[in-house]
């Protein structure tokens, strides 16, 4: 019975002293020797001024580093999603195909995607001159390999283009135990320098993004001169490199005097998921200036009174507010950081942080089962999005996009662009006679067929639409179209599948050939028409053929004309 009254003091004595009471007793402690009217009044618009300036700060650079950490998260989620891909398809044709169907066209910040192998070695790549290439000596690769886990590199100059970027990997075994493939891209570092533009405006104030090793990746302002150089070259952090480069934290700050005597105050902060960080720099005497003369003669006065105030400020500050933030901080960033059984404990908090600690540990309940929930349902729309589930070609919206590319390709380099359109002949009549179960099974076969003839041929297979199939041939001329066509068309025919209703008594197909050399008259639109308009003729000149459009050429140009 003792125990348990002693037990509702010691708890009514805990309330009684929480941190409001705590922090009204030390602003008891710091107002109360500061009396003289001068001081307080100068001390009050020195505190205005530094609070709105550190306010303007400390929210540029948080911008920054957020923006900085969407930046490489959207690279890491476009790899997990290629990573997905090579997991789930298999071959590397197919996956190489579907990869290139699938690329985002709005993240200019990613260079190039290319697909490792288990020996090291470029599979295949957005950009044909990495094929090949041999990346098992890069670090990067190797700390991918052992940690199973997204890996951003350190600054790096292009073995072949000599040009200056940072490169992801993420391992396929990550998702896949038994496939030994990698997923790397190359980051843009022009544009990791233009999410910091915000910073670079502000006078006083100098920023830039360094790798584990201390070389400069991004700069809001001149990045063409700072870009690759170390830390200890910029005058205006030099000072500051060690400490910031060997500190354990992921966030802090300190001040130091520069090599113009300016007083400036720095902010880091570590960009999640890799070694790089972002280093801020702010002119303090910009800030206070005019106020600090002042401030001297009032602070010669009370100079003993404020040191002992501001050391018992420390020491009450670090017991009742430091401890129990950090003891939240700690819980949280091991939260962010994929540890979802992280709670905060409620033991040694003032009973104030209860109700925080609380509500922390509901979110992170709620939050634990949503973002297992999200990565189902992503790694679902990323397969949904492109892919044709019966066939296993790109579908028509990964198809159009495709075109699109090759066709501002071919453009800009002056190249012919091919494109086939196959259609299963009496495929109604199949399905009538053999039903819809047969019927899918008889496309799943040809899509096999064509993904195949795709990666012999260096071309782009996808399912238009039905029992429509489609075939883009970049780089080929309208003879080389025709070969193809006549491969597909005897390809499709030598798998013998039974077609009772047919005339040749097995599955065929017809064929429509279109070729041109792309212009700024045309358009990709009208490509797909001239190639329907073949295989419209292809069906009339009765079916199990190949047939290819005509060509206008007027003078100054290439066209299409209407297929006769």
């Amino acid at each position: 019975m003792s125990r348990v009254s002693f037990n509702r003091k010691r708890a009514k004595l805990k309330q009684l002293l929480g941190i409001r009471a705590r922090l009204a007793l030390l602003a008891v402690i710091l107002v109360a020797p500061l009396m003289l009217e001068r001081a307080r009044s100068l001390e009050d618009a020195r505190a205005k001024q530094i609070a709105a300036a550190a306010a303007e700060f400390s929210s540029l650079a948080k911008h920054s580093a957020d923006t900085e950490r969407e930046v490489i998260s959207s690279v890491e989620t476009v790899l997990k999603s290629a990573a997905y891909i090579r997991a789930s398809v298999g071959g590397i044709g197919k996956s190489c195909d579907m990869l290139r169907a699938s690329l985002p066209t709005n993240l200019p910040w990613i260079r190039n995607i290319l697909i490792v192998g288990g020996d090291g070695r470029v599979q295949c790549s957005t950009s044909n001159t990495a094929v090949g290439a041999d990346m098992s000596d890069r670090a990067y690769y190797k700390k991918a390999r052992e940690t199973r886990d997204f890996v951003f590199s350190d600054f790096l100059l292009g073995r072949q283009s000599h040009v200056p970027m940072v490169m992801a990997a993420y391992p396929v075994a990550a998702l896949n135990s038994e496939n030994d493939a990698m997923v790397l891209a190359s980051v843009n570092l022009d544009w990791m320098s233009k999410v910091m533009s915000n910073l670079g405006r502000r006078p006083g104030v100098s920023a830039v993004l360094v790798d584990s090793n201390g070389t400069v990746v991004a700069a809001p302002s001149n990045p063409a001169q700072l870009v690759g150089k170390s830390l200890d070259e910029v005058p205006l952090l030099s000072a500051i490199a060690e400490p910031a480069l060997t500190s354990n934290e992921d966030e802090g700050s300190l001040s130091f005097t520069a090599a113009d005597g300016s007083k400036r105050a720095i902010s880091f902060a570590r960009i999640a998921g890799t070694g790089a960080r972002l280093i801020v720099s702010n002119d303090e005497d910009q800030a206070t200036a005019a106020i600090d003369r002042d401030i001297r003669t009032a602070y010669l006065q009370l100079g003993f009174v404020s040191l002992f105030v501001l050391l018992g400020a420390l020491i009450a500050a670090e017991k009742l507010i430091v401890q129990p933030i950090q003891i939240l901080a700690g819980t949280a960033k091991r939260f962010g950081h994929g540890d979802w059984s992280a709670r905060a404990t409620r033991d040694h908090l003032p009973s104030e942080f209860v109700p925080l600690a609380r509500a922390f540990n509901a979110m992170a309940a709620k939050l634990s089962q949503r973002e297992r929930e999200l990565l189902a349902t992503n790694d679902r729309l990323t397969v949904i999005a492109s892919i044709d589930m019966l066939s296993g070609l790109a579908n028509r919206r990964g198809f159009q996009s495709r075109l699109d590319f090759e066709w501002m390709k071919a453009q800009q380099y002056g190249c012919e662009l091919s494109l086939l359109m196959i259609d299963v002949d009496h495929f109604k009549l199949y399905n009538d006679t053999y039903g819809h179960r047969e019927g899918d099974a008889c496309l799943t076969k040809l899509g096999e067929t064509l993904a195949a003839i795709a990666t012999e041929t260096m071309g782009f297979a996808g399912r238009y639409g039905g029992e429509e199939f489609c075939l883009l041939l970049p780089n080929a001329t309208a003879d080389r179209a025709r070969e193809v066509g006549e491969l597909v068309r005897a390809s499709v025919q030598d798998l013998e599948l039974p077609h009772r209703t047919s005339l040749h008594q097995c599955v065929t197909v017809s064929v429509g050939v279109a070729c041109t050399t792309p212009s700024d008259s045309q358009d990709p639109g009208e490509l797909i028409e001239a190639a329907d308009a073949a295989l419209y003729a292809a069906k009339h000149r009765g079916r199990n053929t190949v047939v290819e459009h005509g060509f206008g050429r007027p003078s100054g140009g290439n066209g299409i004309a209407i297929a006769s």
